[in-house]
Formats: C-alpha cells, sequence, structure tokens
C-alpha cells in the first residue's frame, strides 16, 4: 500500500503542490522550505536520546504544552524535537513552549526522500504525533529505523471518520505501522479500532491541563490593558471560524441589542482586518489589540493572550460550532469558571461540550433568538452566571492529569525502543 500511496503522491504533485504554496504565501510568515525538504541542521544525538513530537498548528501546539512540560520531567538528559506544519504553529512554539524543546522544525512533505532524510538526521527514539496527522511516509520511517511510533491525545472527529471509513483499507495499512493510539475518549478508540488500529488506550485530553494552565491570569492588569470598566458587561467571542461562522455571530449579537463590552478573537489572525471592517459597519468604534486600541470592541489580532483574556469575560462565545466546522476549544473558558455560548455544530469537541451541557455550564443556540435569549439571561442574572462558571471549572478540574498519562507513556516507549536498538548494535 505504501507504494501504491506514494505513485499517487507523485502523480498529484501537479495538484497539490501548487495548492501548499499558495496557501503559504496566505501566511504573514513563511514557512522554512529547506526543513520542509527534509533538511534539518542537525546530526543523531551520540547516545541516541531523542523524542519527536509533532503538533500541526496552533491548536496542536498549546494542547501539546503541557505534555512537553512533563515530559522534560520523564526524561531528563534527553532531547526533544518538536515540530509543526504551520507558519503560526511556528510562532506559537516560539512564543509559548520555550524552554519545552531543544528543536523547533517544519514538518517535511510526506514523500519518501524528504521524510528518510529527517528521519535519519533526528533518528529519534520515538515518534509521537498529536491528535489526527496520521502520514504514511513519516510512521513508517519512524518504524524503519526503530522508533516507537505513537498517536497522543488522539481523535477522530465525525466528518474525519466518515471520509477515513470510505477509504478504511488506506487507513488499515497506514495503522500498521502504528504501535499504539492514545486517544482521547472511548468514541475516538473506537472509531480508531473500526480503522484497524489494534493497540489502543483511552488517556483523557491534554487540553484539560493546558485549560488550567492560563488559570493565574492577573485579571486587573488584564482589565486595564483591554479598556474594561468596573461596570461593564464582557463577552469575550473565542475563535470564530470562517467569513460565515464570525457574521453569524456579529449579527447575532448586534440582534441581541445587549450593551457590551466584546473583545472578539478569530481563529486565524489574517482574519482580524477584514473582520475588524465587519464589525465597525455593526457597531461603530472598532479597535486592534495589537495597536493598543481601548475601543468597546476589540478584535484580539495577537498570538498567545486568549486563554488569559478569558479571565476578564461575564460570557463567553466559542466560535467554529455557528458555521458548520466543528467547533472550536470550549474548555479553556470553562476551566476559568466563565458560562459558555456555542453554535450546534461542535461535534470536533462532542466530549467537551456533552460534558459541560451535562454539567450545566453551557448553552447551545441554533437561532438569532436562542442566542439573544441566552446573552440577556445571562446578563440579567449574576448568580446563574456564577453557578454555570463554578459548573464549569469543577469539570475540568476533576479531568485533570492526562498529560502526565501521555507523557510517561511517550518516555516508557522512547526507553524501550532505544534499549531493543542498542541492543541490535
Amino acid at each position: 500500500m505504501i507504494w501504491l500511496y506514494n505513485i499517487v503522491l507523485v502523480l498529484l504533485a501537479p495538484i497539490w503542490a501548487p495548492w501548499m504554496w499558495l496557501r503559504s504565501k496566505q501566511r504573514k510568515e513563511q514557512p522554512n522550505w529547506k526543513e520542509r525538504g527534509g533538511t534539518y541542521d542537525l546530526q543523531p544525538h551520540p547516545e541516541g536520546k531523542r523524542v519527536w513530537i509533532h503538533a500541526v498548528s496552533v491548536g496542536e501546539v498549546v494542547a501539546s504544552l503541557p505534555i512537553l512540560r512533563e515530559l522534560r520531567n520523564e526524561l531528563p538528559g534527553w532531547e526533544i524535537l518538536l515540530s509543526v506544519t504551520t507558519s503560526s504553529g511556528h510562532q506559537t512554539a516560539r512564543e509559548q513552549a520555550e524552554g519545552l524543546y531543544d528543536h523547533l522544525v517544519y514538518f517535511p512533505i510526506d514523500i519518501p526522500r524528504f521524510m528518510m532524510a529527517a528521519m535519519l538526521r533526528v533518528k529519534p527514539a520515538a515518534v509521537a504525533i498529536m491528535e489526527t496527522e496520521l502520514w504514511m511516509n513519516f510512521i513508517y520511517w519512524g518504524e524503519t529505523i526503530g522508533a516507537a511510533t505513537m498517536l497522543i491525545n488522539g481523535r477522530i472527529s465525525d466528518r474525519s471518520y466518515q471520509r477515513s471509513m470510505k477509504v478504511r483499507p488506506f487507513y488499515a495499512a497506514l495503522l500498521k505501522h502504528l504501535d499504539v493510539a492514545l486517544m482521547q475518549s472511548e468514541l475516538d478508540e473506537e472509531r480508531i479500532k473500526a480503522l484497524g488500529q489494534a493497540e489502543t488506550e483511552v488517556l483523557g485530553s491534554s487540553k484539560m491541563d493546558q485549560a488550567a494552565e492560563g488559570l493565574d491570569a492577573n485579571v486587573a492588569r488584564w482589565r486595564s490593558d483591554l479598556g474594561v470598566k468596573e461596570d461593564d458587561f464582557v463577552v469575550v467571542i473565542g475563535s470564530t471560524r470562517g467569513e460565515k461562522d464570525e457574521g453569524i455571530v456579529l449579527d447575532w449579537l448586534k440582534r441581541s441589542g445587549v450593551d457590551a463590552k466584546v473583545i472578539h478573537a478569530p481563529r486565524h489572525l489574517e482574519r482580524a482586518p477584514e473582520l475588524a471592517k465587519r464589525a465597525s459597519e455593526k457597531f461603530g468604534d472598532v479597535g486592534l489589540r495589537s495597536k493598543g486600541d481601548k475601543s468597546r470592541f476589540l478584535v484580539l489580532d495577537t498570538y498567545g493572550e486568549l486563554s488569559e483574556v478569558y479571565s476578564v469575560a461575564d460570557v463567553v462565545i466559542i466560535g467554529g460550532g455557528f458555521d458548520d466546522m466543528g467547533g472550536q476549544n470550549l474548555i479553556q473558558p470553562l476551566a476559568h469558571g466563565k458560562p459558555v455560548i456555542h453554535g450546534p455544530h461542535m461535534q470536533n469537541f462532542r466530549q467537551a461540550v456533552e460534558m459541560s451541557q451535562a454539567a450545566g455550564a453551557s448553552v447551545e443556540v441554533s437561532t438569532a433568538e436562542e442566542f439573544a435569549e441566552a446573552l440577556i439571561s445571562l446578563k440579567s442574572d449574576s448568580a446563574k452566571r456564577q453557578k454555570m462558571g463554578a459548573a464549569g471549572a469543577a469539570l475540568v478540574q476533576a479531568q485533570l492529569g492526562a498529560s502526565k498519562r501521555y507523557a510517561k507513556a511517550i518516555a516508557s516507549a522512547a526507553q524501550k525502543a532505544l534499549s531493543a536498538r542498542q541492543s541490535r548494535v
């Protein structure tokens, strides 16, 4: 199957190569194409003590932070190489993961020559892939050099599962090269087993641990920096995705008639100028956080601040689920003890949504009328906000510890693989 995969990959290169290049041109920061070609300026560790963690973009990098922190404790004296696919992921790693890795690189394009060159340079004892990024050549060459191959914090969305099952033979062949899939939930475990994975285990979500890390935010400083007044009702809109999703939120917020200080963070920062323009048409004065503005409607166009900005919110609106985009992470505002409103299309965070709704910590809305009713109710009832917020915070606290379990699993697999490699020499 791997040979068929690579033949198809080469034949389709005239399609995917220009598409990849054009997408990169839309980013403020360009990727390192030398590294994407598998050329890394490093040599194998003299003792073989190196692990390779792959996180695709911003979300996966952020979710990896508590795992990387725990891995430092589990593997003293080992090197950690962290790879990313996007420039935004690279920037997030530089700004938020400093000290948690020894090498930060761009992930090679999944072509045999590129991947083989990279793997022989890095020569890790274990490769651990965050969440869903399964690449045939990466896993195959990891196995070929004797590294433990693992999926960590694994999840499979409804949409991904439906698509993957249509090409199940491909995934069955790919997963033969994966030693173990460590999944977030029982449903994720069932799905990857159905795709052909033999060895699995459920360890929970590292995002619970990551969400708890921003709880020491200095609320008074953030209120001052963002221009929040003492009597403001603050609505933080987190991670709307794309034009339609953000348009629905802006429209419904305007139609609700709620007077609020709004802080709106788009999922992709390149959307910030267009978001500011659209918001100004509905709400008048709109400012940008990057310029130090303190407008009544503020676009948060900066990296790495949203997790702490949630601390100033009275209510949080989570994007990605108003349009059918699968939803975005609602765990961070829950950890801060904030009531959450979200749309109906939250399938990528199904488990967290079901748990939060069962606890009474979040509200799902499908229409402008439901949105207005939920927001007006929460604004007028501080006791309700406190009750929902407390339920969310308690939910997150009860789920902590997954990152340590993932780190222990990676460390154990890496040590066993290294021992086996050395015994063959």
